[in-house]
């Protein structure tokens, strides 16, 4: 599979990486190393996890299944939200950042993440105490590189400024909502994004599953994410969404193409877009999206196409 560089980092991130936010949670430890031992048979070795998943349970089965083969995968985590069950605030603080990473290492039973991301800004925090930090970790081994998560235009613009005055590396990469039907960073985050040259890192490239191309009727399957937290079914199961899912996908199915493989492969096509990243239960998702993720890219034709559909949807 192709791999792309990370910002002006030096890793380099397989285009299809795998969430690991179901693991422990909607999938036990055992079905969590098929996936991903599957992942990694199809070339998929950038792994994301976060503390907080299933309750920090994600990082703990990674961990177990990865233990003495972290060379074969470059790593990402996340801090900054909150853990069920605790208190802690200022959880972009120096205290708080040095004891989350030690926790996510003995965790994940590795002495090195390569991307340490922070999961969303914290306001009560100068971000120069948050750099501080992080750089004590890339300085202590810990750490190989730093990325933001659900940061605004501002907050990342600030960032980099700040980066840039303390000497610091910096974020090399923004982990945020990006899909067909989630457009919003476009108008402001996208261009700060590429401005600061980091990489862009979507996750919910399917929209929740809506852009598998299974969510065509209005029922909504059981044991889909839809079917289990009706909010996030509220959300993206709008008459524009599934209009907009149908069209890309009638039109996929014309040109040789499916719903899937357009959902990654106009993700692709940014420059700024280092890996797209999607959740997966099961070994047969890894084999398709990763069929997707590894077709030839949309020409210039398929994509204005793409873009006329949206327009019209």
């Amino acid at each position: 599979m192709e791999t792309r560089r990370l910002g002006s980092s030096d890793l380099f991130v397989s285009v299809l990486g795998l969430g690991c936010n179901n693991f422990g949670g909607r999938i036990d430890a055992a079905e969590s190393r098929r996936v991903i031992d599957a992942a990694l048979d199809h070339g998929v070795t950038f792994l994301d996890t976060a503390d907080i998943y299933a309750d920090t349970r994600s990082e703990t089965i990674i961990g177990e299944v990865l233990e003495g083969r972290y060379d074969k995968v470059v790593l990402a985590t996340k801090f900054g939200k909150p853990i069920a069950g605790s208190a802690e605030g200022r959880r972009g603080s120096r205290g708080y950042i040095l004891k989350a990473a030690d926790a996510s290492l003995k965790r994940l039973r590795t002495d090195r993440i390569d991307l340490y991301q922070m999961h969303e800004p914290d306001p009560e925090t100068p971000i120069e105490e948050t750099f501080g930090a992080l750089e004590e970790l890339v300085a202590a081994g810990k750490i190989r590189f730093y990325g933001a998560s659900n940061f605004t235009a501002e907050g990342l613009r600030a960032a980099s400024a700040a980066a840039k005055a303390a000497g610091a590396t910096g974020f090399v990469s923004s982990q945020d909502e990006y899909s067909l039907v989630a457009r919003g960073i476009e108008a402001e985050l996208l261009p700060e994004i590429e401005a600061e040259g980091l990489s862009l890192i979507p996750y919910f490239p399917l929209a929740a599953g809506l852009l598998t191309g299974k969510y065509r009727r209005e029922d909504r399957p059981e044991g889909t994410r839809f079917a289990a937290w009706t909010g996030l079914g509220d959300r993206y199961l709008t008459p524009r969404n599934r209009d907009l899912a149908a069209a890309v996908e009638d039109y996929a199915s014309v040109n040789g193409r499916s719903l899937l493989d357009i959902a990654f492969l106009w993700l692709l096509a940014r420059p700024s877009v280092a890996s797209v990243i999607a959740g997966a239960t099961r070994p047969e998702q890894i084999a398709a999206n990763a069929a997707a993720a590894s077709a030839a890219p949309l020409t210039r034709e398929e994509l204005k196409t793409i873009e006329d559909l949206a327009g019209a949807a």
